[in-house]
């Protein structure tokens, strides 16, 4: 198993009706325990790191720790970068190892978007790597504790979700793998209950003729991502969620002890965290027992 194409993955997630999860991880405890979910689940796993966190951790220390827990893994991997905005950052990935890109364009005006997006494609197809794009914008408002700078009022605009015709352009002109997709989701804790377009995204799935991809799912209840996959979600990023979960759990555990707690115990126990977690969203995206 281990390293597998992102663009076969997420095919075959589309053919068979679940979601690849792709978890952005930041550090060594995130990738050991959602490698060792995706082990234990039997799960195809794609593991990201996004370009805003590489003042976290560098892409350059980041990426042979990626790549070596790709190719040992039991399971089938594919390392993405994620939101990748700067011409070095993607091509310095592509160089590192990583075999998938995503390519976020979607500040640019709709031609610009097509030729920026183009140009990594180009170069990424003569190095096999698999290549996502984004039409429409998924909002990060300032609000939202994902380090965006957009305004809150920005969330209900409309007018910012793909266009179900323009994605079948855009995939045409690009000849990206996958596409990201807006339809109502926001990046970072949801400010107000969200109201996805789940009609939109499954006209968007039948004209794409590629998977899509769903960006800011943490906060979404389990019907909720039952009802994206159901209409056309073939993988779903999940950082947030995650990241709130496990510190969450940790502060319970030091209220709950009274005995002095080593690091390496509480790195430990984080591993675990990151683990069930990841195994929770596994089993809630149907992608358990696929791989």
């Amino acid at each position: 198993m281990s390293k597998v194409s992102m663009g076969e993955m997420l095919r075959d997630a589309s053919r068979r009706g679940y979601a690849v999860p792709c978890f952005n991880a930041i550090n060594l405890d995130m990738v050991r325990g959602i490698i060792e979910a995706a082990e234990d689940e039997q799960s195809p796993v794609i593991l990201c790191h996004a370009e805003i966190h590489f003042k976290y951790t560098p892409l350059e220390q980041i990426a042979p720790i990626m790549v070596e827990a790709m190719n040992r893994a039991k399971v089938p991997v594919s390392i993405l970068l994620d939101h990748g905005k700067s011409f070095s950052a993607v091509t310095n990935a592509m160089h590192l190892g990583f075999n998938a890109i995503m390519f976020d364009g979607s500040e640019y005006e709709y031609e610009e978007n097509v030729r920026r997006t183009a140009e990594v494609v180009k170069i990424a197809k003569t190095l096999g790597v698999s290549v996502e794009g984004e039409l429409g914008y998924v909002t990060r408002p300032k609000s939202g504790g994902a380090e965006g700078e957009d305004d809150d009022s920005i969330i209900d605009d409309t007018s910012l979700y793909t266009d179900p015709e323009q994605a079948r352009e855009f995939v045409e002109r690009t000849g990206i793998d996958a596409l990201a997709a807006a339809f109502g989701t926001v990046h970072g804790v949801y400010l107000k209950k969200p109201v996805l377009d789940l009609i939109r995204l499954e006209r968007i799935r039948n004209t794409a003729g590629v998977p899509i991809v769903m960006h800011g799912g943490s906060g979404l209840s389990e019907e909720d991502f039952h009802k994206s996959i159901d209409h056309g979600a073939s993988k779903i990023n999940y950082y947030t969620g995650m990241a709130l979960k496990v510190v969450d759990r940790a502060k319970e555990r030091f209220i709950q002890s009274e005995e002095k707690t080593f690091y390496h115990e509480f790195m430990m126990n984080v591993i675990q965290d990151f683990k069930e977690d990841a195994q929770h969203i596994m089993r809630t995206f149907r992608s358990s027992n696929k791989a």
